[in-house]
């Protein structure tokens, strides 16, 4: 039988590539959702905070990808916990609701981004945001942590780094945090099929760079994770060309100070 996955935010950057991705992969039903429908693309209509839409919309699901995010700004109180954080809480109500097995969240290395550049940080360590945004990814994996000890639902985070969406990095920065679309869809994928007592994971979502923040190695021995590509190599190809890449090296590993 098909595992049937809903996607929220198939629209944004990250998710539409995923949505996309998976609507070929014959093992899965998708649905894509959005804050606007797209019936060219598929995508139906879901505002976060509609809790009778996202009952509807979990009912009969195996897996949740939640890519869906009200940009905010810095607007703490009202887009932050008003809006990212509160719809997180309407979403995992839903789907525990609806008996759904696992909700992977699209969570961001701003998590920890107030952590130096030159220090080796993994995803046991104490939380250091460095802006709001960081900061309302850290409340929604606690909500994860939270509803997977309860017994509840499973809870997968991935702390994404950069994506550009054109599948090459443009920075020196970017070596060290860049994912490719190709290793990303096999991160969902591995996330989608690890084992039912697998309960909770926070992890880090990276191609497997040379120069990488974070050490990887472990996912493929846990959920079997293989990345393909290396953004430190595709950097130096790039250099090699005359193509520019963008001196961007900063003290902090989620970037300039916020």
């Amino acid at each position: 039988m098909k595992r049937k996955l809903l996607i929220t935010g198939a629209a944004g950057t990250i998710g539409n590539v995923i949505y996309n991705r998976l609507l070929k992969d014959n093992r899965y039903e998708v649905v894509g959702a959005d804050i606007q429908a797209d019936e060219k693309l598929g995508i139906v209509q879901m505002d976060i905070g509609d809790e009778a839409r996202l009952t509807e919309l979990t009912q009969g699901i195996d897996t949740v990808l939640h890519f869906a995010w009200i940009k905010d700004k810095g607007d703490f109180l009202g887009k932050v916990l008003g809006g990212n954080v509160s719809g997180a809480y309407k979403l995992f109500e839903a789907a525990v609701q609806n008996g759904v097995r696992r909700i992977i969240f699209a969570s961001s290395n701003h998590a920890t981004g107030y952590y130096k550049t030159y220090e080796m940080v993994g995803p046991q360590d104490p939380y250091r945001p460095d802006s709001f945004y960081g900061l309302s990814k850290c409340y929604i994996e606690l909500l994860g942590r939270l509803y997977s000890d309860q017994g509840k639902i499973s809870s997968f985070n991935i702390r994404i780094g950069n994506f550009p969406g054109d599948n090459r990095p443009h920075s020196e920065r970017a070596g060290h945090i860049w994912i490719s679309e190709r290793d990303m869809l096999q991160l969902i994928v591995c996330c989608i099929e690890a084992d039912d007592e697998l309960k909770f994971l926070n992890l880090y979502g990276t191609s497997a760079n040379s120069d990488n923040y974070y050490n990887i190695d472990y996912l493929e021995e846990l959920i079997g994770y293989k990345p393909q590509d290396d953004a430190t190599k595709l950097l130096e190809l790039a250099k090699a060309a005359g193509r520019k890449v963008r001196e961007d090296e900063t003290i902090y590993q989620g970037g300039q100070q916020q």
